[in-house]
């Protein structure tokens, strides 16, 4: 493995971690909302929430890069906070990894939210816990499996981005070559033995995700 694959390698580590933690703090009151929630909003809400399922990743990602662009608002915005153009760099990574793997994020949090029911909730609060105690002592705990799922949901699928990290990013190494397009790069250069040894380490970690959620949901059985 060169020294290039090598940096791709960590570089696809770093953004599903950093991925990972914005979508629990992102997710989890969006899950609770929408657990909990009988307002009207909740269908359109839940709907936007779930498009990356079905949308085309290179539609998400040229829409993305259209609004961070130069000419979008968030370009726009970026540059005049002093903050140059999210596109091409890792942070516009980032900001793409998040919203396409949303879903996988707040589903297994909002199911877990909706199982726990109302009671534990209302047993809580007629021993006078305010909500906040409430909530990281009862709900957080209760969800847990929900959370273990998310994270590890979310974390594989960042992992394995390729539309999305290919229109924001680009293929520049070192700041936004993932192992996704580093395979890429080797199939075009026809270096099948790269490509083997990047794809096959990308096959044994997927199995270890499905893995893994399968002893979850075992666990969560008995």
């Amino acid at each position: 493995m060169t020294p290039e694959d090598l940096l791709a390698v960590w570089l696809t580590l770093k953004l599903a971690g950093t991925t990972t933690l914005i979508l629990l703090i992102l997710a989890t009151p969006l899950a609770w909302w929408l657990a909990r929630t009988r307002s009207l909003w909740k269908g359109p809400v839940a709907a936007l929430v779930n498009l990356p399922l079905v949308l085309p990743p290179t539609v998400l990602g040229f829409y993305l890069l259209l609004v961070m662009g130069p000419h979008g608002p968030v370009g726009r915005l970026t540059e005049s906070l002093g903050l140059g153009r999210l596109p091409f760099t890792f942070w516009g990574l980032v900001v793409g990894s998040v919203l396409f793997s949303l879903p996988f994020a707040v589903l297994p949090i909002q199911n877990a939210f909706a199982a726990m029911g109302e009671r534990p909730m209302e047993v809580a609060a007629t021993l006078r816990a305010g909500f906040r105690d409430r909530f990281f002592s009862v709900a957080v705990p209760l969800a847990r499996p929900g959370f273990l799922t998310a994270i590890v949901l979310a974390f594989a699928h960042t992992v394995g981005e390729f539309g999305v990290v290919l229109m924001l990013g680009g293929n520049i190494p070192g700041e936004t070559q993932v192992v996704s397009v580093a395979i890429y790069n080797h199939v075009e250069a026809m270096d099948y033995g790269a490509a083997h040894l990047l794809a096959g380490g990308m096959v044994a970690f997927s199995f270890m995700v499905l893995l893994s959620l399968n002893l979850l949901a075992r666990r969560r059985q008995t």
